[in-house]
């Protein structure tokens, strides 16, 4: 087996002891680990896969608590620095009836923007490795220029490159910036994951077919597209496959799209397979698995916490 690698930020997010219809009517909430990235590497670890989670966090309280709960979930630290420049990011979250959420970050800046080409270029990669990005930390801070340098080095050791855009715009002023920035970093992804509602926003496509082949015509070769409750599509090459939905009643969707993610990487890993050489059963299989990983986790409060094991996935599959 290979290693997984997620670069990005890690923060802590807020959640509400209480549903309401907007963040300003909450009154209390709960203190959860989180951030795209480090969510990913916890959610490969717990299913058994070895993963890192290449970030930087504030040399705080909440800086603390986020690397113990790493720790706490196997995943390894050592490419997981501290910085006095910035505190670590905050999300706070309201949820909706239906496990929608609204999100207030406060990270202006924060500590993950930090990271900087010196603190990782001293990592080496194999050839059966992955490694995961957002688009979160592609602002114009230090942490840009060290993703890129990573995935440079990514490319040129043949590991597979996992891209999630996890289109947030409410931390970029310049649209226009976000969307190149999103489009110019595609060119390392050997498999992009977007969702439905990223589509648009990111093609400039309102139809998702033609948002496919617009980001196949920018030799994006590896496609998977999330659906939310209706499943998940996979665009590989001249293979395409669907994948439908698990009915569920939805909690909270923080960390869903995350853990599917993870749940790709963990299952790429135990098949051992780059993505062009994968055949049509085994995208099934991993799109199967990645689809109830990510149900399952809506099911339950929470990012981090609510990550499940490989038994306990398999045991909601049985069900």
């Amino acid at each position: 087996m290979g290693r997984v690698f997620t670069t990005g930020e890690a923060l802590i997010d807020f959640i509400p002891l209480e549903i309401k219809d907007s963040l300003k009517e909450v009154e209390s909430f709960a203190k959860m680990p989180g951030g795209a990235p480090a969510n990913v590497a916890v959610t490969a670890s717990k299913l058994g896969s070895k993963s890192y989670f290449i970030g930087m966090l504030g040399e705080d309280s909440f800086g603390n608590f986020l690397l113990d709960t790493l720790n706490k979930y196997g995943v390894d630290t050592a490419y997981t620095y501290k910085t006095s420049k910035a505190k670590t990011a905050l999300a706070f979250v309201s949820l909706g009836k239906d496990g929608s959420r609204d999100f207030s970050f406060y990270r202006d800046p924060s500590a993950d923007l930090f990271l900087s080409v010196e603190n990782v270029k001293n990592i080496e990669f194999r050839s059966d490795d992955y490694i995961s990005f957002c688009s979160v930390d592609l602002v114009p801070y230090p942490v840009k220029d060290a993703t890129e340098y990573l995935l440079k080095k990514a490319k040129s050791s043949n590991a597979t490159i996992l891209f999630d855009p996890n289109i947030r715009k409410n931390l970029w002023n310049d649209m226009n910036l976000y969307r190149e920035t999103v489009l110019y970093f595609m060119k390392y992804a050997d498999i992009l994951k977007i969702s439905d509602d990223e589509i648009e926003f990111i093609t400039g496509k309102a139809d998702i077919d033609s948002g496919i082949d617009f980001l196949k015509s920018l030799g994006v070769k590896n496609i998977i597209l999330t659906l939310g409750k209706n499943g998940a599509s996979a665009y590989f090459g001249s293979k395409y496959l669907h994948t439908d939905g698990i009915s569920i009643v939805p909690i909270d969707t923080t960390g869903a799209g995350d853990s599917f993610v993870g749940a790709v990487l963990h299952m790429l890993d135990i098949i051992g397979k780059k993505p062009d050489d994968l055949s049509k059963s085994e995208l099934d299989e991993i799109l199967n698995f990645a689809n109830k990983v990510g149900a399952l986790v809506s099911t339950k409060k929470g990012a981090m916490d609510s990550l499940p094991t490989k038994d306990e996935a398999l045991n909601f599959i049985i069900d």
